[in-house]
């Protein structure tokens, strides 16, 4: 049975042992070693990284109360040198402690149990037990949960036996009855965990509460701790200092000018759909006077136009002329057929038995269809072809 040294100490970085095994799977190569300080998948908590040699560690993994290491190939020596990828473990550290004291401080504040707890790569979460959460109590608990870190409450832990654990004041009980572990922070909980932990509260430096979620009946808290928690403040100066700079103001007034902005934009999107719409309607007149007598089809071809803009023009001018319109947007590959109800057409079906010969997507319906095509080419020979059945 591997010695799992990150019980003893979750601040050891560095050691020598022995590999006692080797097994080959599917999906590679794991090793157990004789005493190990990588940390396994467990508890919400990912594992470790590092080196077993000059192998990199790829997995953790805990089976059986053994510890497998996956990595590349088998080491060349049966004595090696471990290293932990420690950036990895103490990020994990912060994050772990950290859920720690923002669940006590739900618990606490608000008698919400954490139902579950997630750490992923970039923030970590918190599902608790409560059908709302207000702005003001997500404030509350974000100033409390910092307050308890200022204390440099210290982070202990040690295992139990069942009878020592029925002494103790646990958050909740925990599924094993043996190699109980507790973690204890000082004048706030004790809790069952096999984690790696921070050594006092002021290690977890700082907690951010990113949002809360309705989740499933719940709230779900998004966090970060120590190290994330920074790097989330920089990217927000960061962000904060370049929109000062686009609008040419202090801080504080970013939310002003950016209505201003906002507001402005309606305007000239206003001002410009109703020239759109004036020159949808000149469009469709010059395109109807230029009919050449006995023409079955309307035909366009635009080199600027989207496919709503040509769904806007097959509008007008369907209002204008009982004939069916085909429209090719140039700048799009996209083409449109449509009519006013008068042809004994249905441009929905047309569509659907023809596209596929011309590697075309889409749709409608009877009066108004629409596709895209992956290549100019494709979209002219449909419109060539669909124009030359009129």
């Amino acid at each position: 049975m591997t010695k799992k040294l990150y019980y003893e100490s979750a601040y050891l970085k560095e050691w020598n042992t022995s590999i006692s095994g080797s097994v080959e799977r599917e999906d590679g190569v794991y090793v157990t070693l004789v005493e190990t300080a990588f940390y396994p998948h467990g508890g919400g908590q990912p594992c470790d990284t590092g080196y077993i040699g000059e192998l990199p560690v790829l997995d953790v993994v805990l089976e059986n109360d053994e510890v497998l290491h996956k990595v590349a190939q088998l080491p060349a020596h049966t004595e090696v040198n471990c290293r932990i990828d420690w950036n990895r473990r103490f990020d994990h550290m912060q994050q772990h402690s950290g859920q720690h004291l923002l669940s006590a401080v739900f618990r606490n504040l608000y008698q919400a149990m954490t139902l579950s707890f997630h750490l992923g790569s970039d923030y970590a979460t918190i599902d608790i037990g409560l059908p709302e959460l207000s702005a003001a109590q997500m404030a509350e608990a974000e100033q409390e949960v910092n307050r308890q870190i200022y204390l440099n409450r210290s982070i202990v832990s040690y295992f139990v036996t069942a009878e020592e654990m029925a002494k103790l004041p646990l958050v909740k009980l925990p599924k094993v009855t043996e190699d109980i572990r507790i973690v204890e922070i000082e004048g706030v909980e004790h809790n069952a965990c096999g984690g790696t932990h921070v050594a006092s509260t002021g290690a977890i430096g700082m907690i951010k509460l990113l949002r809360s979620e309705k989740q499933k009946g719940n709230i779900r808290i998004t966090f970060k701790c120590g190290s994330r928690a920074l790097d989330e403040f920089n990217d927000n100066v960061r962000i904060l200092g370049q929109l000062s700079a686009r609008f040419n103001t202090g801080k504080d007034e970013i939310i002003d000018r950016i209505g201003k902005w906002e507001n402005d934009q309606k305007l000239v999107l206003t001002e410009l759909a109703a020239l759109k719409e004036q020159n949808d309607i000149y469009l469709a007149r010059e395109l109807l006077s230029a009919m050449e007598p006995g023409s079955r089809v309307i035909t366009h071809i635009s080199d600027t136009r989207t496919l709503k803009d040509l769904q806007s023009l097959a509008v007008k001018l369907t209002a204008l002329t009982d004939l069916p319109v085909l429209l090719l947007s140039a700048a799009e590959n996209k083409v449109v057929l449509a009519h006013s109800g008068a042809a004994e057409l249905s441009c929905g079906a047309f569509f659907k038995t023809h596209l596929g010969e011309y590697q075309g997507k889409g749709g409608g319906s009877d009066k108004l269809a629409q596709a895209g095509f992956p290549a100019w080419d494709s979209a002219v020979a449909f419109y060539n072809f669909a124009k030359g059945l009129f």
